[in-house]
């Protein structure tokens, strides 16, 4: 039996876990057509049979071209009439940066989450990489705005497939996530000191450990350049733990950062489906339909 007058839809390159998803919250599910002109331009085609209450899911990973087709999205379906549009973004970019270091930067949490305010009633996201903020909702102030922690589901995993891990987090960042896993599982745990020297360039300074012999799973929200997992990754080789892993919510991994995580011994790469990718093993249906019910009720 599917929850009358709601209906969920996604764009092509989200299919599959939109329709998982559908599938474990009991909504019917419709597909937005997208054509790509040749000068890049986009043409968004909504479905033709709608429902009072629409959700639209979407991860925002390339988000310079797939926010522009979320707002014309959004746009035309509220022309359509419905009266409640909520959006799932299990990975929701542009939510690093809330404040202003220099004169004249543009701080993008206000301007994305100000855009998100204005078309969406409730939102709904994984592990936002939010710094100076403890809730989306100070960025998103619509009716729902709620950004959930995937650690739960990712100690699950760990814990069927890692005999006592030993979770390393390669920054102070990490360590809500690597702490909230520890403790799920009961597995020891140790924070890096990591020193930025440009966009992809790291410093990674490891904690006293005795790391030799043990099995490590490298734990962090999202991997974008792999900068930091691979300066950890090697950092550790040398004390020859039994296996290098590692485990993020959100798999980027951009260019040839796969290859160099391997070269340095990484055996393990795993990431949940916020964004797809060859490393996603941890599935997140059911646990977005769970997180999806204070928006449907």
């Amino acid at each position: 039996m599917k929850i009358n007058n709601v209906l969920l839809v996604s764009f092509a390159d989200y299919q599959p876990q939109a329709q998982r998803l559908a599938k474990q919250a009991k909504l019917a599910y419709s597909l937005i057509e997208l054509h790509h002109f040749p000068d890049g331009e986009s043409k968004v085609t909504l479905p033709t049979t709608l429902a009072k209450h629409v959700v639209l899911c979407q991860s925002l990973n390339n988000p310079n071209s797939k926010l522009i087709e979320l707002i014309m999205a959004a746009e035309g379906l509220k022309k359509q009439g419905i009266e409640t549009l909520s959006l799932v973004a299990p990975y929701l970019s542009y939510m690093r940066q809330d404040k202003a270091f220099n004169q004249g930067e543009v701080v993008s949490q206000h301007v994305i989450g100000n855009l998100l305010t204005h078309y969406f009633d409730n939102v709904l996201t994984v592990d936002a990489h939010l710094h100076r903020i403890s809730h989306l909702a100070q960025a998103i102030s619509c009716k729902k705005a709620i950004n959930v922690c995937a650690t739960e589901p990712i100690a699950n995993f760990l814990n069927q497939h890692i005999e006592s891990a030993f979770l390393i987090g390669p920054d102070a960042e990490s360590e809500q996530w690597v702490s909230a896993i520890a403790q799920h599982n009961q597995l020891d745990y140790r924070i890096a000191n990591k020193i930025r020297l440009g966009d992809k360039s790291v410093q990674i300074n490891l904690p006293k450990g005795d790391y030799h012999g043990r099995h490590i799973v490298l734990v962090d929200d999202v991997a974008s350049s792999g900068k930091t997992l691979l300066e950890a990754a090697s950092k550790l080789k040398v004390y020859q733990p039994a296996s290098i892993s590692i485990v993020v919510t959100h798999a980027l991994f951009l260019g040839d950062a796969i290859e160099q995580l391997k070269r340095v011994g990484v055996k393990n790469i795993w990431s949940c489906d916020t964004i797809t990718h060859p490393t996603n093993v941890i599935i997140l249906d059911s646990f977005l339909a769970d997180n999806l019910q204070p928006i449907l009720e």
